[in-house]
């Protein structure tokens, strides 16, 4: 009753505020508070509005200044606002002097953010890191629900009292804190045993990067047939999936879809994600999806780049996939974007278009060391027969009644396997 309850509540009613600071290279604060909005949208929110300043450097007690923050204070409550978010991280002091202008709650964009993430974890290490991450964000901010008590007039008694509470709070976020990091390095250590199985196998592992939203999800499903989601927004998909992909050559793959980036991704999000992050470090090769339809790609393959050299990543084999061709209202600005990617990949993951392409290009980056063998098998090796079209790729097969002929390339670690068969081999 309570979850049909909260679809019938009117959303939180939302006002969006921005600065713009005079720095070369700095992302426009209009498109920022664009993504921002996004974001609202996603958490559940409604915008009613929004406000940006021009600054040179945040103001140390309300991030923007005062006029300003009077100006905007005004203009939220005219519109009915709830909340008020702001693009970029608050201090526990701002935030408190902010809520007493607003007389509203203040969030910033990393609060927002955490608040997606905590929506959307399924697994239970997607919701541990969530835990994580939001616990670390609201230790230094705790004495802000305590400040009643600690700050009435003629204190005595109540300060005290409001002081120790403060210190158990703080006490018992900090021994959630280390639990949590506990759990979550068992976690880690789980994933390095399984990545450790994989290497056995000689399974090269592919991760799926690149900024929220660009299509990653839905790629993901269109190369191996699975079924995550994929949804037309910010942060569809959040816990990590992995399945197997067979290449054209018959080689085998694990294809990881990840969570997406963004910029200004929090700090303690990255950190507290590295349990999962590690599958993108310890890949083999990252297939970099982008937004071709976007008309600020440049600016968002940066963002992913910052990410990546933040979780130990950059210098990764990489293919860059262009995705959403068939959004695109400008074909020559994917020629502007090839011609800077000269490698990389057109694609739609949605209609197709590009896929076999993409599969072609990717089974000739992981293409392992193989012996090309001229073999005889007799037909009643059934399972030689088996194993042998399982791992390798057969070009040419001809019968002579008793045997079979074949001429095959075969990964250099299963090579032993068929060398009794073997009439002449030379390398590949």
């Amino acid at each position: 009753m309570k979850a049909h309850a909260r679809e019938h509540e009117s959303p939180e009613r939302a006002f969006l505020i921005g600065a713009q600071f005079r720095v070369a290279g700095s992302v426009p604060v209009r498109e920022s508070l664009d993504e921002l909005a996004e974001l609202a949208t996603t958490a559940g929110a409604e915008v009613i509005g929004d406000g940006i300043q021009k600054l040179t450097r945040p103001c140390a007690a309300t991030f923007i200044g005062p006029g300003k923050a009077a100006e905007f204070a005004q203009r939220s409550r005219e519109g009915g606002a709830d909340t008020v978010i702001f693009d970029d991280e608050l201090s526990p002091a701002q935030a408190r002097n902010l809520e007493k202008v607003f007389d509203r709650k203040v969030l910033d964009r990393t609060a927002l953010i955490l608040d997606i993430f905590s929506q959307r974890a399924r697994s239970r290490e997607g919701k541990l890191q969530i835990e994580l991450a939001q616990l670390q964000h609201l230790l230094p901010r705790l004495t802000r629900f305590w400040s009643h008590l600690s700050r009435q007039k003629g204190g005595i008694g109540m300060r005290g009292d409001g002081e120790t509470q403060l210190e158990v709070d703080r006490r018992r976020v900090l021994e959630r804190i280390g639990r949590l990091r506990t759990e979550l390095d068992q976690a880690r250590r789980h994933r390095a045993t399984q990545r450790t199985g994989r290497k056995r196998g000689h399974w090269p592992l592919v991760s799926i990067v690149g900024y929220t939203n660009a299509g990653k999800s839905t790629l993901f499903n269109a190369l191996t047939g699975a079924h995550s989601l994929a949804e037309d927004r910010l942060f569809a998909t959040l816990d990590p999936t992995t399945r197997r992909l067979r290449m054209p050559s018959n080689q085998k793959v694990l294809l990881s879809d990840t969570v997406g980036f963004i910029r200004k991704l929090p700090h303690q999000l990255v950190e507290s994600f590295k349990a999962t992050l590690e599958e993108v470090a310890e890949a083999d090769l990252l297939l970099h999806v982008v937004d071709a339809a976007n008309g600020r790609s440049a600016e968002q393959i940066a963002a992913v780049e910052v990410v990546l050299s933040e979780i130990g990543a950059q210098g990764k084999p990489t293919l860059m996939v262009f995705n959403k061709i068939d959004r695109l209202e400008d074909p020559r600005a994917l020629g502007a974007e090839l011609g800077r990617h000269p490698a990389a990949v057109a694609v739609s993951a949605r209609s197709g278009e590009g896929l076999e392409a993409l599969m072609a290009e990717l089974g000739a980056l992981l293409r392992p060391i193989r012996s090309f063998m001229d073999l005889q098998i007799p037909q009643s090796e059934g399972r030689v027969l088996a194993r042998l079209r399982s791992v390798g790729q057969v070009i040419e097969e001809t019968y002579d009644g008793q045997n079979v002929m074949l001429k095959a390339r075969v990964p250099s670690h299963c090579r032993s396997q068929f060398e009794r068969y073997a009439l002449d081999e030379r390398d590949a």
